[in-house]
């Protein structure tokens, strides 16, 4: 078939961004890293738009991964992706977009006063910072090595805790009978704390011992069931540690009305990803 005549026309990309993890932690094949490090990012499509404006896609991680490989060519699967990328991948999409300058809409904690703030995304996706995961952690004779989660990992226990949650408010709620319920709210409860567990073990690349390098899943996530409460809590708060260093960091916001100082989170949520429609 001949090619489009107007295929030169076809969007171009609109910036070039370096990942945090620099390459590492993508399965054989699902990333095609260019010789200099900087991955072409093109702008949304109007099928893009759509997509990340469908409830149900965005839901199940399905609108996000859609517009990742769409803008971001370069990366094949982005499921598989490293969750310490994710951020920086989706500031790059809205600035190859709509440009670098976002308005948030924040409201000041000394008087209440509603204003929007404007940011800078360039500099937003500069303080992005990559979590140092060759540091090891050593408990007893035990040396433990971490990794990042991948987005479809993060997306499924996000998932499930969302329902979990929302059956704990419900079960809270309820007027059942006291030993039912609370028979109900303990089987949450524990399902919780497993999903807490497996969500750890994920994050946990190898553990050492003076016998063995232990890499399988099922065997950490064991071993963190078994652990006792000082060890899982380390664990935990290590991790913890971790996934902050990578996050958006809060915006330094100055009151127009009363001068107040403050932090403001700033996340990629829906309401901030999009132009408002005129």
């Amino acid at each position: 078939m001949d090619s489009n005549p107007l295929q030169k026309y076809f969007r171009q990309p609109a910036i070039y961004v370096r990942l945090p993890s620099q390459g590492k932690f993508y399965p054989q094949g699902t990333l095609d890293m260019p010789p200099n490090g900087e991955l072409p990012v093109l702008p949304m499509t109007t099928l893009d738009e759509i997509t990340y404006r469908t409830p149900d896609a965005l839901f199940n991680g399905s609108a996000v991964t859609n517009v990742i490989e769409s803008c971001v060519p370069n990366i094949k699967s982005a499921w598989a992706m490293p969750s310490l990328d994710i951020d920086t991948v989706l500031v790059a999409i809205r600035i190859a977009t709509y440009g670098h300058e976002l308005d948030v809409s924040t409201t000041c904690p000394a008087c209440n006063t509603e204003a929007d703030y404007g940011v800078d995304l360039r500099v937003v996706m500069d303080q992005i910072s990559a979590p140092d995961y060759n540091k090891t952690m050593t408990i007893g004779d035990l040396e433990i090595y971490f990794k990042p989660m991948t987005y479809q990992q993060m997306n499924e226990n996000s998932m499930i805790q969302f329902q979990e949650q929302k059956m704990l408010q419900m079960l809270e709620a309820a007027e059942n009978d006291e030993d039912a319920r609370r028979q109900q709210l303990g089987e949450v409860l524990k399902k919780i704390t497993e999903i807490t567990t497996q969500a750890l073990a994920q994050n946990i690349a190898m553990i050492r011992t003076p016998q063995a390098q232990v890499i399988d899943p099922v065997y950490i996530a064991e071993w963190l069931s078994e652990s006792d409460r000082a060890t899982f809590a380390k664990i935990r708060d290590h991790i913890v540690a971790i996934k902050q260093q990578g996050e958006l960091q809060p915006l330094g916001v100055q009151c127009g009305n009363c001068n107040h100082e403050y932090r403001q989170a700033f996340t990629l949520d829906m309401s901030n990803f999009f132009e408002v429609a005129s």
